[in-house]
């Protein structure tokens, strides 16, 4: 197959790293429509961790553009935008729009259009094919063509990196498809999959974390269940995980930008076609309650010990969505504070792994990211909220008030250090 150049529409957690991979080997343009994360790039440094300054270097082929001219003479465009969901929890599409606007403004014939963001079956060639064609004057299939490989990249992770992870791919016509899982098998050591169309591929992607999310939110009504029995959920887990085909899955906040989302765009479809789903929606619903569930037990707690619940100061140790990453998209710790301060408690946040910044956007609210920051109270509770590692070592009996509670909702901490966890 001949080199023909990339564009990669959107570079964050997904785009960059496939950038990088491409950028490599071949000609590859970046295009983003954030000025200061181009800036970064330019400088070698990605804030999300997901790339090094020494692989964002090794891309020598890879330039970054904020100017659609500069994607005129590319011919594979790779979409990796997110596809979030809105207040009422139904898919937000306005991203994935757009970067096909984009795209179409440049689009010519004989190129393809690869979408890699997490959608329902059909999204690709019912909605975004379209948008193509409106904004490119070319005709689907015949001008130009489309795949759909789905991102499976996990924010934090350096052993299941975007070359690790066997990528599913599919295509508009059984050319473009061979075509596709070509181009993916260059640089994805771990193999392909090649899809029988671009739907079967979309449902794939949109069921793997339905099905996490689903399960976790077994072992969720699981922990809540047994504390009300006065048992370990953990203790149970481990003593039942002893069986080969028990599947090894933990309670706790379900957040992020798939797990806590995917599922809604299944589910969004679904509807669409005169079905309610029972299961997927139970699972979403219990899981989005559990950061007042943890709440709730905090507080009983507290009460338990004959804390003054009014002005409590509490520590939060954690802000992003999961460990060891600075990612804060969606993160249901913000449920655990909401529901706290709902109470009367006075909440710090404590995570030295997200930006303050983005917190204080995305949340409203201001953190520390500085361990010495901690010193300046006594907190009559604190929740280990993401298990990251630097909280596993924290001593936390200088930031202790008499009496304080300690919950951890990850089981990092010793158990002989707390009074609860999930």
């Amino acid at each position: 197959m001949n080199q023909k150049k990339i564009a990669v529409i959107g570079l964050g957690y997904v785009g960059l790293p496939l950038a990088v991979e491409f950028g490599k080997t071949r000609p590859t343009v970046g295009f983003d429509i954030n000025i200061k994360r181009l800036t970064e790039l330019r400088k070698n440094i990605d804030h999300t961790l997901e790339t090094t300054p020494e692989e964002l270097k090794a891309a020598v082929h890879l330039s970054y553009t904020e100017a659609l001219i500069e994607l005129q003479d590319c011919q594979i465009f790779i979409v990796t935008v997110p596809t979030p969901i809105d207040k009422n929890k139904r898919p937000d599409l306005s991203p994935l729009f757009k970067a096909s606007e984009t795209v179409g403004k440049v689009l010519k014939k004989g190129d393809i259009v690869i979408y890699e963001s997490t959608v329902y079956p059909g999204a690709t060639e019912e909605d975004c094919v379209p948008v193509l064609e409106k904004n490119s004057g070319l005709k689907y299939n015949v001008d130009f063509f489309c795949g759909y490989s789905p991102e499976r990249i996990n924010p934090g992770d350096k052993v299941h990196t975007v070359t690790k992870i066997l990528k599913v791919t599919s295509g508009s016509n059984p050319e473009i498809a061979e075509e596709v899982d070509q181009l993916y098998r260059s640089i994805i050591v771990a193999g392909t999959f090649k899809a029988s169309s671009i739907r079967v591929a979309e449902a794939a992607k949109v069921i793997e974390n339905s099905q996490r999310d689903i399960n976790i939110a077994f072992v969720n009504e699981l922990a809540v269940i047994f504390q009300r029995m006065g048992i370990d959920t953990h203790e149970v887990l481990e003593a039942a995980g002893t069986k080969w085909n028990f599947l090894p899955f933990k309670p706790g906040l379900v957040g992020g930008h798939c797990i806590g989302v995917d599922p809604y765009y299944l589910t969004h479809k679904a509807q669409e076609l005169g079905y309610n789903p029972e299961i997927i929606l139970a699972g979403r619903r219990l899981n989005d309650n559990m950061g007042i569930v943890v709440a709730n037990q905090i507080i009983k707690l507290m009460i338990k010990k004959g804390i003054v619940i009014e002005s409590s100061p509490v520590l939060i140790l954690g802000i992003t969505f999961k460990e060891n990453c600075p990612d804060i998209r969606n993160s249901r710790v913000i449920d655990v504070i909401t529901e706290l301060q709902s109470f009367g408690c006075q909440i710090d946040v404590y995570d030295p792994w997200a930006d303050k910044h983005e917190v204080k956007a995305e949340y409203g609210i201001d953190i520390f990211t500085d361990k010495a920051e901690l010193n300046l109270k006594k907190y009559n509770a604190i929740t280990a909220a993401v298990a990251h590692d630097e909280f596993k070592t924290l001593d936390l009996e200088q930031l202790k008030a008499n009496k304080a509670v300690i919950f951890d909702i990850k089981a990092i901490l010793p158990l002989d250090k707390i009074d609860g966890r999930l």
